[in-house]
């Protein structure tokens, strides 16, 4: 988890300096709004990465949520569409579509586009809201290639669209609605998100919480990718949140849950203790996780050590000189703490961290009175308690007599005791030193030669090593591959603050890119999340990605990284002296080759992106493709109505039917949800929903780019095969010509593999795996050398999750983890290649 700077600010003053260095006012920029988000996307949503595009569903999901806290929501709806876009759908109130007497701009614009523009700054609106900064949709608007918001209100559905932060229609009233809501669809922008894939499990995590966290509401998710789809919906709270966390352990007592309102700040808190050793406390304030937790948590703990503390003393369950500690009664507890207050004030715009002072005392009062009561009155359930605290208390005393002889008769960390297969390096600035743990000793000779030996060292591994997970601290000891790590880093195990005296400043996990390779990887991810943590937190531990090809031409052997760049390497060599022969009904034959051809090529395969979904909606391309005309290309709009299906060109044309149909029928027609909220659950009747909207957002794209590729004579109808008639086959229309040798192409569709394929002629391309088919110079050039090479830095956004991970695949029990690997199993593309 990454540190971001608290808050965000309406515009921002952007100092840029000329050759000179001069600094006048000419070179004071100032970003506005949508400007500033896209600036500075971290600020906002946290990073640009796989957490902040998610972050973009939440601020929304968020929105929502706010409404039911204020009683006006039952049900949310988010759906992942084939496009790549995301709806998240409510039967609150619907966002205002009035003019805003400030703005002079519908409010409904105001409220997605304009910084800091939002109801929940006061208290008259939303009395709580996990919204603070007025960011949220702002956001979502800014950083989306498009955006479409619908609101169902007084009576009346309206739309009004956006590209990239800035509204593109007016906001139009495209029907009647029978219910209220917000529907806000986005997808989002590949300039700004690498990789823009939303992960269904990912968002079912943060949808399940909001659910455990609001009983009552429905939170339904549907991915039309896959057709997968969930409803959550929990009426117990807490107390089924925590029974959901410990799912797999062994139960001490059922869930403790109480809730209470004092001084206006509303606490719930569940919790139960398990036969395992982690802790695990989720925080959450106002429906936004806190991973970092706040003063809800600490005064959580204190009111937790304190009343069991007491209780055990009245009790006699511990000698006064043998007084547990905090740790102690925190072993094997899972809980949950919530509150709700009406102004929050959080780290930073992703509410990491909780700081209003006064909900420290709030929760510490409620946690003593509650829980203390709940000991008296359940007395077998607290023996239970007090036992495992008992039993905490002696296997930390023992823990740390075995540690302290083991340390002293194995010498891990004194008198000289570096492992002797170390190849250490000269330098001894710990900052730029570099550890490489290696798997094997043949590749660990690999790197040893390879190597800068001033500042990078080698630690090969023999075997895999130990499962901390599993052993004992003794067992641990005893293991030679984890005492060589340990002597090698040079700090000690356990719960470590202090890094003084560690030894380099980049630890690096390097193994073969195979199923094994992955196995040690994750052995090692174990050992330092368990016992060095700090490591993990401060980001000092990396993993190495070796390349992925290896490519030989005649004597020749190098190596490229990823398939993306091999992919680009085979289109560029298929380009090469490559001609397209093109002979059109009715017209001149065409030969193009060169830049054209590969200006062509590049346009069919964004073109293909396209098509791709299309496909994925379920339409027949050749019939889609029929619907084109030269002047305005293919149909963008798609409505449902009566049972059939009508295709227009633009929105004035879905207006003007629309309207004829109205005069028609004598009544207005009710525009139906494009993300169904289940009939019956917010009181819509199916059958007044005659009239469904729907807009493919990537027609736009498919039409710039046919509009484009008619400079090549090229239309709609080379990209479907043509028919056959009366038993014949078709002419063929497209010859793809490489030195002697042509190929037949039954669409331009088929272009771009075919042309890969040509690239891949006199040359071998082995998939890379082992390191040790590298000698050093090649491992040096390919995963050693920072100019060349690629570190992926381990960090740990949810250490809870991170634990929960990790005591199902690495832990005792089988169950958990064979319900893992059953989920997951039709997901994994790639076994052999780059896990982390």
């Amino acid at each position: 988890m990454s540190d971001k700077p608290a808050g965000a600010v309406d515009s921002s003053a952007v100092v840029i300096t000329d050759a000179a260095g001069e600094y006048t006012v000419e070179q004071v920029k100032l970003l506005r709004d949508a400007a500033h988000i896209r600036q500075r996307p971290g600020m906002y949503v946290g990073n640009t990465s796989t957490g902040g595009l998610h972050q973009l569903v939440y601020e929304l999901i968020h929105n929502s949520i706010d409404e039911a806290l204020a009683g006006f929501c039952k049900n949310i709806s988010v759906t992942i569409h084939v496009d790549g876009s995301a709806t998240v759908e409510d039967d609150g109130r619907g966002i205002p579509v009035e003019e805003h007497p400030d703005e002079k701009r519908p409010t409904l614009e105001v409220v997605m586009t304009k910084v800091g523009a939002g109801a929940k700054f006061d208290n008259s609106a939303y009395k709580v809201s996990a919204g603070l900064h007025g960011m949220g949709a702002k956001a979502v608007t800014a950083l989306s290639e498009w955006t479409e918001a619908r609101v169902r209100r007084n009576g009346r559905t309206y739309m009004q669209e956006y590209e990239r932060g800035y509204a593109t229609s007016d906001v139009k009233d495209i029907g009647a609605s029978t219910h209220t809501g917000t529907s806000i669809k986005f997808r989002p922008d590949p300039q700004i998100f690498h990789d823009a894939t939303f992960s269904f499990d990912q968002l079912a995590e943060r949808v399940r919480e909001l659910a455990f966290l609001n009983r009552g509401i429905r939170v339904r998710l549907l991915d039309e990718r896959t057709r997968k789809e969930e409803m959550f919906h929990y009426e117990g709270g807490l107390a089924e949140f925590v029974a959901y966390l410990n799912a797999g352990e062994e139960a001490e007592h059922k869930p403790i849950s109480f809730h209470k309102i004092m001084d206006n700040i509303q606490v719930e808190i569940a919790l139960q203790y398990c036969k395992g050793e982690a802790e695990q406390v989720r925080c959450y304030a106002n429906n936004a996780y806190n991973p970092v937790g706040g003063t809800h948590l600490t005064g959580f703990r204190t009111a937790l050590t304190r009343t069991l503390g007491s209780y055990g003393e009245r009790n006699e369950f511990w000698k006064s000189d043998e007084k547990p500690e905090g740790v102690d009664y925190r072993e094997g507890l899972t809980a949950v703490v919530s509150v709700q207050l009406a102004n929050p004030h959080f780290e930073s715009q992703t509410k990491v961290r909780l700081n209003n002072p006064e909900v420290e005392g709030v929760v510490t009062a409620i946690t003593n009175e509650f829980l203390g009561r709940h000991l008296e009155e359940h007395p077998k359930e607290a023996q239970r308690i007090m036992n495992k605290i008992v039993l905490a208390l002696k296997a930390r005393k023992a823990a740390e007599a075995a540690k302290k002889a083991l340390k002293d008769r194995k010498s891990i960390l004194s008198g000289g005791g570096l492992p002797g297969k170390l190849m250490d390096c000269t330098s001894r600035d710990r900052d730029s030193s570099e550890l490489f743990l290696v798997e094997g000793d043949s590749a660990g000779g690999s790197a040893e030669s390879g190597r800068d030996r001033m500042y990078q060292a080698i630690l090969p591994l023999r075997g895999k090593p130990l499962n901390v997970e599993k052993a004992r601290l003794e067992h641990m000891l005893n293991n030679s591959e984890i005492i060589s790590i340990i002597s090698a880093i040079g700090i000690d195990i356990g719960n470590i603050d202090d890094l003084t005296k560690l030894r380099y400043g980049k630890i690096v996990i390097l193994t073969d890119a195979d199923v094994d390779g992955q196995h040690i990887r994750t052995l090692l991810l174990t050992f330092f999340f368990r016992q060095m943590r700090k490591l993990v937190e401060d980001g000092h531990i990396f993993v190495a990605r070796p390349p992925l090809f290896r490519v030989e031409q005649k004597k020749n052997k190098r190596y490229v990284q990823t398939l993306g760049e091999m992919q680009q390497e085979l289109m560029e060599r298929g380009l090469h002296d490559s001609e397209l022969i093109m002979t059109p009904p009715n017209a001149a034959q065409r030969t193009i080759a060169g830049p054209e051809l590969v200006r062509m090529v590049q346009m069919l395969g964004d073109l293909e992106d396209s098509l791709l979904i299309l496909e994925r909606r379920g339409l027949n391309l050749a019939s889609f493709l029929a619907l084109a005309t030269p002047e305005r290309g293919l149909p963008q709009y798609h409505v449902i109505y009566g049972g059939k299906d009508y295709w227009f060109y633009s929105s004035a044309e879905v207006d003007q039917f629309r309207q004829q149909e109205q005069q028609r029928l004598g009544r207005d027609l009710v525009v139906a949800e494009t993300v169904v909220i289940k009939t019956g659950e917010n009181g819509e009747a199916a059958s007044a929903v005659t009239f469904v909207l729907q807009e493919f957002h990537e027609v736009r794209t498919v039409n710039r780019l046919l509009e484009k590729l008619r400079e090549f004579g090229v239309g709609p109808t080379d990209l479907v095969p043509l028919q056959r008639l009366a038993g014949r086959e078709p002419p063929v229309r497209y010859l793809l010509k490489f030195q002697e040798t042509t190929k037949p192409l039954v669409t331009l569709r088929d272009l771009v593999s075919e042309i890969r394929r040509i690239g891949e002629r006199g040359i071998s391309i082995t998939r890379f795996k082992g390191l040790g088919e590298m000698d050093g110079e090649e491992l040096w050039d390919t995963t050693l050398d920072p100019a060349r090479r690629t570190l992926l830095q381990v960090n740990m956004e949810d250490a809870i999750k991170a634990d929960q991970m990790f005591r199902i695949l690495m832990g005792e029990k089988v169950e958990p983890r064979r319900d893992f690997i059953q989920k997951h199993a039709l997901d994994v593309k790639e076994i052999d290649y780059h896990g982390a």
